[in-house]
């Protein structure tokens, strides 16, 4: 096996370990059997608003769950689809040159 297969494969396994480990740590503890309504964006008119009297972002509405509860989450993912599209533009422009 190359050193470079090797790193790959070393590069890898640290990204399976943070994604498990991101995993691991969220708190996956309000579980419904059916769909529940979330606020999603401040709204006047329907009387729903994303913010509590403080500014502060209501526990109940989507951007809390996804970027205060599961955050962990998309950090490693938010990196592995940064690398995925650099690979990408990498492998375009050697297809052009050939």
């Amino acid at each position: 096996m190359s050193k470079r297969s090797t790193k790959g494969l070393i590069v890898a396994g640290v990204l399976v370990f943070v994604l498990v480990a991101a995993i691991m740590t969220s708190d996956f503890e309000p579980y419904y059997d059916s769909p529940q309504e979330l606020p999603t964006f401040p709204d006047g008119h329907s009387g729903q608003s994303i913010f509590d009297g403080d500014d502060e972002l209501v526990e109940n509405s989507l951007p809390y769950a996804i970027f205060e509860q599961y955050g962990f989450v998309l950090i490693p993912l938010a990196v592995l689809m940064f690398g995925a599209m650099v690979g990408g533009v990498v492998i375009s422009k050697e297809e052009v040159e050939e």
